[in-house]
C-alpha cells in the first residue's frame, strides 16, 4: 500500500508571535522533532508543506519533499490541501502537525500499522479517549479533505463520521502541542 505523509508546517502561530517552529526544546527545534518522528521507511512519500525557507531546506536534509505555501493566511485547509493534492495516488495519507515535541517515531509507526490492518477506517493517536495528532485517512476522505475551508482541518472530517474512527493509545505528553512560549516553557519544565 502506498502511504504518504503530510508534514503540516504553515501556520503563522500568531499566538506564539514568532516562527514557533524554529523554537527549540530540549536542543532541537519543534520542526526538527517533528521531522525524527516521521517514521520514513514505512512510507510511499513524506511531503513537507511550509512558508519557511529554512522549514524546506531541513526537509531536504531529511530527504523529503516540500511545497511552499505561498498562503498560510488561508487557514491550515489550505495546507491540507496542498499536500493532499501532492500524494492524491496515495492509497492513505498520515497527516502530521508540527508542534507536538514529545510525539515518538514509535507511536507514529503504530498508528500506521493499525490503518494497515484497517485500510477502510480513519485512524488517530489518543490518549483515554482523547483524539490527538496524527492521523491517517485512507482516500476514500481525500475529497472531503479538500474540500476544507479556512481553519477547518480533518477534524471536520472525523466529526462527519465518527463511525469510522479508530484510535491508537498513546502517552498524554505524546499529544501536547505548544501554541505559545508559555507553553513550551511550562512543558520543558515537566521533563
Amino acid at each position: 500500500m502506498q502511504i504518504g505523509c503530510l508534514v503540516m508546517a504553515a501556520g503563522n502561530a500568531a499566538r506564539f508571535r514568532a516562527n514557533k517552529l524554529a523554537a527549540e526544546f530540549e536542543g532541537k527545534s519543534l520542526i526538527r522533532r517533528a521531522l525524527e518522528a516521521v517514521p520514513k521507511d514505512i512510507l510511499s512519500e513524506v511531503t513537507v508543506v511550509t512558508q519557511y525557507s529554512e522549514v524546506a531546506a531541513l526537509a531536504e536534509e531529511f530527504g523529503f519533499s516540500h511545497i511552499k505555501n505561498e498562503h498560510p493566511d488561508y487557514g491550515i485547509s489550505h495546507t491540507i490541501k496542498l499536500g493532499t493534492t501532492a500524494m492524491r495516488d496515495s492509497d492513505a495519507i498520515l497527516y502530521m502537525v508540527s508542534d507536538q515535541p514529545l510525539l515518538e517515531r514509535g507511536s507514529v509507526e503504530r498508528v500506521v500499522a493499525c490503518w494497515k490492518e484497517h485500510p477502510d477506517n480513519i485512524v488517530g493517536a489518543a490518549h483515554n479517549g482523547k483524539r490527538g495528532n496524527p492521523c491517517i485517512f485512507p482516500r476514500e476522505f481525500f475529497e472531503e479533505l479538500l474540500a476544507l475551508r479556512e481553519d477547518h482541518g480533518g477534524n471536520t472530517v472525523i466529526r462527519a463520521h465518527p463511525d469510522r474512527l479508530l484510535t491508537v493509545e498513546v502517552g498524554k505528553s505524546e499529544l501536547t502541542d505548544v501554541d505559545t512560549p508559555q507553553a513550551l516553557e511550562d512543558l520543558e519544565k515537566q521533563q
